[in-house]
């Protein structure tokens, strides 16, 4: 059933997507790492005159990666906001390790944030930076502040100053198309229609996305400039146009059509020319990516059940890469190259993870309804639908730490983790 949603795009099943366009996503931690890094957090001075105060972001940011147990230094007395303030006894007593203070003022337009992080038993310097940019941006600062913070600690690069993409529906024949931070927070619609949009992607550059969108009274890809709001159809052939994934340099689309009969996957350029497909076996190939290694990696049922197979990018040696189970689909990679994850069926829809180099897999979710993974541009979590009704959830690539994105007033589906913003 949910092999025909994917390939058939059968409008019974996307009628199931459903979600909130106005209200943000309430975030919940359920799993949590081995280790937790115990930080207590001073309120930045002058940030309580600020729209967006900086450090609840960062709380918020290390709580939810689940890696961090973190306390307010609120109370201290002063409260420290320079190293020669920090009183650092009373901290240590409560368990913490280390300690971020800082402060905030206005430089004529400007919002400069300064701030240390320090070791509290060597009153060591681990960080001892400023950040400087327009007040609007302060939430986007502070993300980026918080991803400094857990890569000093943790040894590997953040995620928190990034985006995701996903589809709602508000009612039976409302779809939004939205984007928000990482965390949740500042949910705008990108775009409205009274048909499914489905299976946003993001350009590696961040500023766009490819979907599909049913307002032509069929499936067709578009491309959206995040920053313009310019669109335009870039796989608008006979049939079905659907499955968009992008090539690294950006320049092209991969894409499944079935203008000749069957589902077969495409190539061709971002303003819909110079067209080349490259399947020929199969009755349904699909949910093209493009790997690592610089071939297409799909998933095709030509072997009798979905699998995931990989050709080069004219189409040629064709070779299957999943073998456990009889179903596994929907391949995407890891920034560094190094993982896949997919769904595959085990005693339910499941998320799981595979060790490219030994080939070696593991199941992180255990729902039995997960669908459409997408990592995190840092590497560490993996984004994922999940449930009848749904809603989105995190889980790190160990399978330990876990969250819960939920739509105060609905449910969302097919997100896609964005890269880093600069």
């Amino acid at each position: 059933m949910k092999w025909m949603k994917q390939i058939l795009f059968s409008l019974a099943a996307l009628l199931l997507m459903v979600g909130n366009a106005q209200a943000d996503m309430v975030v919940e931690v359920y799993g949590y790492g081995s280790q937790q890094y115990p930080i207590a957090i001073a309120p930045f001075q002058n940030e309580v005159g600020l729209k967006q105060p900086i450090t609840p972001v960062i709380s918020n940011d290390l709580t939810l990666s689940g890696l961090f147990k973190v306390s307010s230094a609120g109370d201290l007395s002063p409260v420290p906001f320079a190293p020669a303030d920090l009183n650092a006894a009373p901290l240590l007593q409560r368990g913490a390790q280390t300690a971020l203070i800082g402060r905030t003022e206005m430089q004529g337009n400007e919002l400069v944030i300064r701030f240390w992080l320090i070791d509290l038993a060597s009153k060591k310097e681990l960080l001892n930076l400023e950040k400087r940019g327009s007040p609007a941006l302060a939430r986007r600062m502070a993300h980026q502040i918080a991803d400094m913070i857990y890569e000093k600690i943790t040894g590997k690069k953040g995620a928190f100053a990034s985006r995701i993409a996903y589809v709602l529906k508000t009612a039976p024949n409302r779809f939004e198309l939205q984007v928000a931070d990482a965390d949740g927070y500042g949910a705008q619609s990108v775009l409205t229609s009274k048909l499914p949009i489905m299976s946003p992607k993001w350009s590696p550059d961040g500023g766009k996305l490819a979907y599909v969108s049913f307002e032509q009274q069929k499936p067709t890809v578009f491309i959206h400039e995040l920053a313009t709001g310019k669109r335009w159809a870039a796989a608008n052939f006979k049939g079905s146009n659907s499955a968009p994934a992008w090539s690294p340099d950006g320049r092209q689309l991969a894409v499944v059509l079935t203008k000749d009969g069957g589902s077969h996957i495409y190539l061709v350029n971002t303003d819909g020319s110079n067209l080349k497909r490259l399947t020929t076996s199969g009755e349904i190939n699909t949910e093209p990516v493009f790997g690592p290694d610089g071939r297409i990696y799909f998933t095709s049922d030509r072997g009798g059940s979905p699998q995931i197979y990989r050709m080069t990018r004219e189409g040629n040696s064709v070779e299957r890469v999943t073998f456990g189970g009889a179903y596994n689909a929907g391949a995407k990679f890891s920034p560094d190259g190094k993982s896949m994850t997919y769904v595959t069926r085990d005693g339910g829809y499941r998320v799981a993870v595979m060790d490219l180099a030994t080939r070696q897999a593991m199941t992180l979710t255990d729902s039995g309804l997960d669908d459409s993974p997408t990592f995190a541009p840092n590497g560490q979590m993996i984004l994922y639908e999940t449930g009848a009704r749904g809603s989105l959830a995190v889980v790190s690539v160990d399978g330990r730490v876990k969250q819960r994105l939920k739509s105060q007033n609905g449910d969302v589906r097919q997100p896609a983790w964005g890269p880093m913003l600069p």
